[in-house]
């Protein structure tokens, strides 16, 4: 039996009010991360320094943790990596469009291990966020309310001018693991293999869990007390010999522009599902199963690898 990363996971979801009418772009995930961004820095930063690494407060400040999170130079061999995962996902309910004001919209946000600690800052920033306007036309957005997942029921813990009553993060309950399975891809996966982009074409199943897995051990690294403890080798080389019993995939293309790098930024990717069956299928599921919080591939905090798990 494959170890289970000990991850905790709370999910929050932000319902606002459309005040004005609101042109989204695709996959507005981008969008809620650049807006969520900006309004952070305006909260926290007390030094106004233009560059963060710079700054006497880099690794005490709330705003790199949550957006640029630097590695922690305790953290031993995971030191090589310069920039380690941040410990969010957004996940937005409208993918594009014209939101007519007055009509609601919601914003997903999973966080993970320590990240919990900052949800006050994130429910904050959010809120200012979506006053100063999200879009093309920069429509405001008022706060509604926000509830947290808790099994299958959302309850509120917040109200604007009310008390915040979040619950603890928690493991996700994992399931037993089904016989055969379709892993579905939501939104676009992007994953690179030997410096290529990964086609539906070149599509083995050891690129997605190496990703996975690299990934999830990393936010155990550095948002938990706890480095996952795992069998790193033969997850990958077991990973390399399981086949997928059936491919659907095809390639999304996208690509969103960037204010940081001033250009545009290919973001495209696999949609599709992929069937997934035999013994060896236990040895990944805890990952795979804890892979629908986390996602996967590039854009992860965006909302992009995001995927379900069907069983069939």
């Amino acid at each position: 039996m494959s170890s289970i990363p000990q991850l905790p996971v709370a999910g929050y979801r932000l319902t606002f009010r459309a005040v004005d009418d609101l042109r989204l772009p695709a996959y507005t995930g981008s969008a809620w991360r650049g807006a969520l961004g900006h309004a952070l820095k305006r909260l926290v930063c007390v030094t106004r320094e233009s560059a963060c690494p710079d700054c006497l407060l880099y690794r005490s400040c709330i705003y790199p943790y949550i957006f640029e999170t630097p590695p922690d130079p305790g953290v031993g061999k995971l030191t090589k990596y310069t920039a380690a995962p941040h410990p969010y996902v957004l996940i937005p309910d409208q993918q594009g469009g014209v939101i007519p004001a007055g009509e609601t919209l919601a914003l997903t946000v999973h966080l993970f291990g320590h990240g919990q600690r900052h949800l006050p800052y994130i429910i904050h920033a959010l809120d200012q966020a979506g006053q100063r306007g999200l879009g093309q036309d920069r429509g405001a957005l008022a706060l509604l309310s926000v509830t947290q997942a808790n099994g299958m029921d959302w309850p509120t813990i917040y109200t604007p001018g009310g008390r915040l009553s979040p619950q603890l993060a928690t493991l996700p309950d994992l399931p037993p693991c089904p016989a055969r399975l379709t892993l579905r891809l939501l939104t676009p996966l992007r994953l690179t293999s030997e410096g290529r982009l990964v086609s539906q074409d070149r599509f083995r199943f050891h690129h997605l869990f190496s990703n996975l897995l690299r990934r999830i051990s990393l936010l155990m690294a550095f948002h938990t007390d706890a480095p996952l403890a795992a069998d790193f080798s033969g997850l990958t080389q077991a990973a390399r010999a399981l086949e997928c019993t059936q491919t659907r995939l095809r390639w999304h293309e996208w690509t969103r522009f960037s204010s940081r790098q001033d250009t545009l930024v290919q973001m495209g990717g696999l949609v599709g599902e992929v069937e997934l069956a035999g013994a060896d299928l236990e040895l990944f599921w805890p990952y795979l199963w804890l892979g629908q919080w986390t996602h996967a591939g590039k854009g992860a905090v965006m909302g992009l690898g995001r995927y379900q798990l069907v069983v069939v």
